[in-house]
């Protein structure tokens, strides 16, 4: 083929490319884009998968595991955007005693943050526990915009970014980060200069600030579907109220979610990085509108991927000083402080008065200089064991870094206040032979109290159980005034439920109860277990013949002690000789001496009707217990017991014969 030839066939085909061009209809690229959305929530500053309370490595948690999910998911779809849900610079010993009072150091969560390639953070309640300047700090910090559109100054101005847009392949895309406005119950003190709203108001105003403005809507809440003070904390009633929201990532409660409401996705994952929650959607255009033509939510277990080695070497400096700080043995204890369970699941600590909780309180009386103190267990298992403590040791008993305060409260409201803690447990009925906890009230909820005596009955109802309550020998009355030493976050609760009026006369902010705990064990250097027995639960006779049975089937475990869905909650309900039986958990053998006994007692009650003239015959009725009868009949239990003989008097059942003597 010659020169002019193949001169002649370029410009021939040129031309008819450039009349294809105007004739022949050419598809617009990515017609149809697939988007992944990845959410984190309730971090609490796990960078490594490592328990620095036991010092080792740990398979389930952690950022250095969210970022092996993230890497293999961006390999899959480039198309993808990484969010967080808040609590996520606070919670870990690493943030909370190295970083979170340093100002001048960067702090590490966030070094991380930037590496791992966040698009958007929402603050949450826990954000807020070391003061306003961190949050400055660590909003100047991070590489991604750390949003909070429901909190603003008290001039109406925008304390963080309420929103951002992002671009994703042509998509655009509006990013709402709400808090939890529940705040100013829990760090009162440090948030008077803002002003918290309801999610659902902030949500509405921004719905319709940004619905023309983008293709699709997305909130990050760091709160739960359903209320937990009213409605103001409901991301339902927000997802309900404005169903033009695409997706919603939850989070605060510590539970997984992966739902539909309406039209709108919803995601929520463990805390400390167990979860990460993936959105995935296929996106069609249409002209110059983008509609949703599939979605759907999982929730990515991080268990069943390998930390990345990576970000192990990135954090490595940060991990390195957690551990120094660590390895300083502050004292030395005799003996462990929390004992064993006499069953397996229900933690000692909780039932009875143990050093452990008395260590605390007395911590809080020796530095707030009150009359009484009350505290919590934040993890059942709470312990210090014997021989070296550290730092680490501190952090197994005092989980969060709140602040001591000491505040002066009435007879009354004091008593109101234990009545509202011994609404922790459940009430007892015949046949249990344990005690367990309402599964509406977490263990932290439940405060113990030191430098009075009181005894918990639990056969009366929530709100009349605290019974025989004295300080220094003599009854508490209502008018009666006194010092009180608890943490700042009860205080705000207790003051926002109304049962507290008063404001500080004491706080150790900004040193923590856990430094205040530490610097108690270094001035003692060796410290004992004690432990005085103030108080005790009554109105449960748990002495059944067949519990030594049915506790050491727990122990081996064929029975199980009941725990809530999310595992949050445990022992909560009373294992029950008759529910027991009912479901086949007893063997006939153990019920066959059972009745034998029974029918033993009845011979012996026989006997001495025939001895006695004035006599009453009572036959026991399901939910009797024998100081009951005896109330009703104007004796004691004492004489009932010796009168029928009774070798224990806490083990009577249900159609028994019980001698009433009438003179």
């Amino acid at each position: 083929m010659n020169y002019k030839f193949k001169r002649l066939f370029s410009l021939v085909l040129s031309f008819l490319l450039v009349i294809g061009i105007f004739t022949i209809p050419v598809k617009a690229e990515s017609q149809t884009v697939h988007l992944t959305i990845l959410g984190t929530t309730d971090i609490h500053a796990n960078i490594y998968n490592w328990s620095y309370e036991d010092g080792e490595e740990v398979d389930d948690l952690g950022m250095t595991k969210i970022y092996s999910v993230v890497k293999a998911v961006r390999e899959e779809n480039p198309n993808t955007l990484l969010l967080d849900n808040g609590d996520t610079i606070q919670g870990t010993i690493l943030s909370d005693d190295l970083y979170n009072n340093n100002l001048d150091l960067p702090h590490p969560v966030i070094d991380v943050m930037n590496f791992m390639g966040y698009d958007a953070m929402a603050l949450g309640n826990h954000e807020f526990n070391f003061g306003l300047e961190l949050i400055h700090k660590v909003v100047e910090e991070a590489d991604f915009p750390i949003l909070g559109a429901n909190v603003r100054w008290k001039d109406g101005s925008d304390f963080v970014e309420p929103y951002v847009i992002k671009e994703v392949a042509g998509i655009k895309i509006g990013i709402i980060g709400l808090t939890n406005p529940n705040i100013p119950r829990w760090d009162g003190p440090k948030v008077t200069e803002l002003e918290f709203e309801a999610i659902n108001e902030a949500t509405k105003r921004y719905v319709e600030e940004l619905r023309d403005q983008v293709d699709l809507l997305i909130i990050v809440a760091h709160a739960g579907l359903d209320p937990e003070y009213g409605d103001a904390d409901s991301v339902r009633l927000a997802i309900e109220e404005n169903p033009a929201i695409d997706l919603a990532l939850i989070g605060h409660q510590h539970i997984s979610v992966a739902e539909t409401i309406g039209n709108t996705l919803v995601g929520g994952a463990r805390d400390a990085g167990r979860q990460v929650v993936r959105f995935d959607l296929e996106l069609e255009r249409e002209g110059d509108k983008w509609t949703i033509i599939d979605k759907k939510v999982e929730l990515i277990d991080v268990v069943a991927y390998e930390a990345s080695e990576e970000l192990k070497e990135y954090a490595m400096e940060y991990h390195q000083a957690t551990l120094e700080f660590l390895e300083e043995v502050i004292g030395q204890a005799a003996e462990d402080f929390h004992p064993p369970s006499e069953v397996k699941g229900i933690p000692e600590a909780q039932i009875r008065d143990t050093a452990v909780i008395d260590l605390i309180n007395d911590v809080q009386l020796k530095y707030s200089g009150a009359d009484i103190s009350a505290a919590a267990l934040f993890q059942p298992s709470s312990n210090i064991r014997k021989g070296d403590i550290t730092y680490s040791s501190i952090f197994d008993i005092y989980k969060y870094p709140n602040t001591l305060v000491g505040v002066e409260v009435t007879g009354k409201e004091l008593k109101d206040y234990m009545e509202w803690s011994a609404a922790y447990y459940n009430t007892y009925k015949p046949g249990d032979v344990t005690i367990s906890f309402n599964p509406e009230i977490r263990a932290y909820n439940y405060d113990m109290f030191q430098g009075v005596e009181y005894k918990i009955d639990i056969s009366k109802p929530a709100g009349e159980r605290i019974v025989d309550l004295t300080f220094k020998g003599e009854a508490v009355k209502d008018d009666d005034v006194f010092k009180l030493a608890i943490n700042n976050y009860r205080l705000s609760g207790l003051q926002s439920m109304g049962i507290i009026s008063n404001e500080p006369y004491f706080e150790s902010d900004p040193i923590s109860l856990r430094s205040l705990i530490a610097q108690h064990i270094r001035e003692l250097g060796t410290i004992e277990p004690k432990v005085d027995n103030n108080w005790e639960i009554i109105g449960a006779d748990l002495d059944h013949p067949l519990r030594d049975y049915i506790i050491e089937q727990v122990n081996e475990g064929n029975i199980v002690i009941p725990v809530s869905e999310d595992g949050r909650s445990i022992n909560i309900k009373s294992l029950n000789v008759y529910e027991l039986i009912e479901e086949g958990l007893i063997p006939e053998e153990m019920l066959e001496g059972i009745e034998d006994s029974v029918e033993e007692d009845v011979v012996v009650e026989e006997v001495i009707v025939e001895e006695e003239v004035s006599l009453e015959e009572y036959i026991v009725k399901a939910g009797d217990v024998l100081w009951k009868i005896a109330e009703k009949f104007n004796t004691t239990w004492e004489r009932l017991a010796e009168f029928n003989k009774l070798q224990n008097p806490h083990l009577i059942f249900p159609g028994q014969k019980i001698i009433i003597p009438q003179n």
